[in-house]
């Protein structure tokens, strides 16, 4: 019998090849994005070392796995990386050919394709049926729906400006997109491309969190330093919680993730430097996981729920914590300024 996967390999590896290319790709890994090495690294959190490096163009930050755990995309911007304290006028020109979503095949690890994406993606999230694409790109202040499939935006939706955060509700009929400058975040009908309704956050809106069944939604807000509440189904503004700060910046809340039970909610807090835990019933601050890296943005959640996995940018490593313990057990060097983080596990 002939297996075409190790067709190029010796006979005597031939049947564990074949194995492993049926098997595909393992939803264990860990996959960040590097800002400024145009990679994303591929991350065994069992050994905590880096086991692959993928080419994947400019500017790589905002990752999803497909639903399927076949596919992991990627965010590309051709734009200048600036900064709070960066005069945009002294910026080169930006590289509108570099936009786009580059979609990796995890079997190969390889980059396969690039979609479109309008102008300066940033963050996204994927269908249910993997087959649709919501984006924001920050500097035209739009939302761009892409279809998969063609590779084309089929829509485009003016939101607030310096659109981040995007997140779809689970029925998939509203998707959620933060304005950080205009301190809200619309609600967006997918089957009439408009916005709805806006929903008000706090200074410098983020993240978007929604509980599986669409009970609550979470927005972070960066230089508010707290948590807005909502209800999803309503579009309503619930409450905020404040997060108390030890450090002189103040916590800056960017991305979150539930726990396995969705009894918790673990906020990244960037200059911060920690994670804050929200407990998600009571809506309220329960404690804070200190010391995890220089400024950690993007965080995922192993499938089993007890690894706690952010990405650190100033720190150029990616941390492994347990979140009960609070203890950090590893941080791995990538370099590169790692911006996102997800695991093979999908959905």
């Amino acid at each position: 019998m002939r297996f075409r996967c190790s067709y190029f390999f010796p006979l005597v590896l031939s049947a564990l090849s074949a194995i492993g290319c049926r098997r595909g790709p393992d939803p264990k890994l860990v996959y960040a994005s590097t800002e400024a090495g145009g990679e994303v690294v591929v991350l065994d959190p069992e050994s905590a070392m880096v086991m692959a490096r993928i080419p994947v163009g400019k500017r790589p930050r905002g990752l999803k796995v497909s639903h399927d755990g076949k596919t992991l995309f990627v965010a590309l911007s051709g734009s200048p990386r600036g900064g709070p304290n960066v005069d945009e006028s002294t910026l080169p020109p930006g590289d509108r050919a570099a936009d786009g979503i580059g979609v990796v095949d995890l079997s190969q690890k390889k980059l396969v394709r690039t979609l479109e994406s309008g102008q300066d993606p940033e963050a996204f999230d994927v269908s249910r049926d993997d087959k649709t694409l919501y984006v924001s790109n920050e500097e035209t202040a739009e939302l761009s729906i892409v279809d998969i499939a063609s590779g084309k935006v089929m829509h485009r939706v003016a939101v607030g400006k310096e659109p981040e955060g995007v997140k779809l509700r689970p029925d998939g009929k509203f998707v959620y997109v933060t304005s950080e400058q205009e301190a809200n975040v619309a609600v967006v009908d997918t089957a009439l491309f408009s916005i709805i309704r806006l929903i008000p956050a706090g200074a410098r809106p983020r993240g978007v969190a929604i509980t599986k069944d669409g009970r609550v939604g979470f927005i972070t807000n960066e230089l508010g330093g707290t948590v807005t509440v909502f209800d999803p189904n309503k579009n309503q503004l619930l409450d905020t919680i404040q997060i108390p700060s030890k450090v002189p910046l103040g916590q800056r809340p960017m991305n979150a993730v539930f726990s396995a039970d969705e009894k918790r909610l673990y906020v990244s807090t960037g200059r911060g430097g920690s994670v804050a835990v929200i407990d998600v019933d009571k809506r309220s601050f329960d404690h804070l996981i200190e010391n995890v890296g220089a400024r950690p943005w993007g965080l995922t959640l192993s499938s089993d729920g007890k690894r706690l996995f952010t990405a650190n940018g100033s720190s150029d490593d990616v941390s492994i914590i347990d979140p009960v313990s609070g203890k950090v057990e590893s941080r791995v060097k990538v370099g590169g300024l790692p911006w996102g983080v997800v695991t093979g596990a999908g959905g």
